[in-house]
C-alpha cells in the first residue's frame, strides 16, 4: 500500500510542476490546494529538496521549486526516494535485496515467483510515466 507521504509528495511534485516557468511555489499554497496538512507536506518537500528534485528560495516571493525538467522526472526514482523499496517482498528486490528467513530456496517459492511478476509490472507502470505525465493527467 502507497503510504500518505507518499501520495502527497507526488500530488504536490504535480502541483509545483504545473506552474509556469519554475516560479516557487509556498508550502501553504500547495497544502490548501491539495488538502495536506502543511507540517507534514513541509518535510515531505524538505526529503524531495534533500533529495535533488527541489530547489527552495526563502523570503519574499519564496518557496519550493523544480530544479529539473518534469519529463526528466521518473515516477520510480520519487517512488524510491519517498517509499523506499518498490518491490513488496526484499528478496525480489533489485535495489534492497535482502533473502527471507523463511524461505529455504527462492527458485521453487511461488510467492517470490508471484512478486517478481508484480515488481516487475510496477516497475513498468512506473517507468512508463514521468512527473510531466502525471501533471498532464491531473489537469485533463
Amino acid at each position: 500500500m502507497l503510504s500518505k507521504k507518499t501520495k502527497y509528495g507526488i500530488k504536490a511534485l504535480a502541483y509545483i510542476a504545473k506552474k509556469p516557468e519554475r516560479k516557487p511555489v509556498q508550502t501553504a499554497e500547495i497544502a490548501k490546494s491539495e488538502n495536506i496538512s502543511q507540517k507534514f507536506l513541509e518535510s515531505i518537500l524538505l526529503l524531495l529538496r534533500k533529495s535533488g528534485y527541489l530547489g527552495s528560495k526563502k523570503g519574499k516571493g519564496g518557496g519550493y521549486y523544480l530544479i529539473k525538467e518534469p519529463k526528466d522526472i521518473q515516477m520510480t526514482n520519487v517512488i524510491r526516494v519517498l517509499e523506499g523499496p518498490i518491490a513488496m517482498l526484499p528478496c525480489v528486490s533489485l535495489n534492497y535485496y535482502e533473502k527471507c528467513e523463511d524461505c529455504p530456496d527462492e527458485e521453487s517459492c511461488s510467492v517470490h515467483t508471484l512478486m517478481i511478476q508484480v515488481r516487475d509490472s510496477t516497475l513498468k507502470v512506473l517507468g512508463d510515466n514521468t512527473l510531466a505525465d502525471i501533471a498532464m493527467k491531473e489537469e485533463s
